[in-house]
């Protein structure tokens, strides 16, 4: 028979297990605009943003879930990688080995970034005990198809899922005007520029670092 010093213990480390500081969804952008040279790119950036060595310790030490949506043009969007508990060094790594890895869905569509942000959002029940729920989103045009970005704001808000974005200004140099305006929400949200697509890894690094030590750095 366990005593009460054991139960409670068993409790403590079972409540630790489940802690998580960060649900974090991935939304890469897969619309016409984007080549295959271009997708490589996204995928790889990515990859190897989330390996750079604060941002890994800072998924493993928050026990965060990660999760990828490919997304387009209206009624294309779906998660490609299921939300997946970060609680190892081994575990962020093989992530990032699928998040490189992950085959390109669709080719050749248009840009639905409200549903995209609806899909996303509509997945975040399983990882509601995490403290944080934030869609990272990036993109290189402006939302033409579907119901517009800022029509999911609202039900965004209720449910408490930041949303931040990386704006690819590789033909449209408005774009992050444009995400500031109609793609972002939330306490905090914000948008990182990138000229092009050559310039991606570095951003999204950079984008990973600021949402992944927010809590921990005090940042608004």
């Amino acid at each position: 028979m366990q005593t009460l010093g054991a139960i409670v213990a068993s409790l403590f480390l079972a409540a630790a297990a489940q802690a998580c500081d960060l649900a974090l969804a991935l939304a890469v952008d897969v619309s016409g605009s984007v080549d295959g040279s271009e997708y490589r790119i996204q995928m790889d950036g990515l990859a190897a943003g989330l390996r750079d060595p604060i941002v890994s310790e800072a998924l493993v030490r928050g026990q965060a879930q990660l999760m990828l949506v490919q997304w387009t043009g209206s009624s294309r969007q779906r998660i490609t990688i299921p939300w997946t508990r970060i609680d190892s060094f081994a575990a962020l790594d093989r992530f990032a080995e699928q998040v490189s890895e992950d085959p390109r869905i669709w080719r050749n569509f248009s840009t639905a970034i409200g549903e995209a942000l609806q899909t996303t959002l509509d997945s975040f029940e399983p990882v509601s005990h995490c403290t944080r729920h934030l869609i990272d989103l990036s993109g290189d045009g402006v939302s033409n198809e579907g119901v517009e970005p800022t029509q999911v704001h609202a039900a965004l808000r209720d449910r408490g899922v930041v949303v931040n974005a990386l704006a690819i200004e590789e033909s449209e140099p408005d774009l992050t005007a444009y995400f500031f305006e109609n793609v972002i929400v939330g306490e905090g949200a914000f948008v990182v520029s990138a000229a092009g697509f050559a310039d991606y890894p570095e951003r999204i690094r950079r984008k990973l670092l600021r949402e992944v030590t927010q809590q921990t750095a005090g940042l608004k």
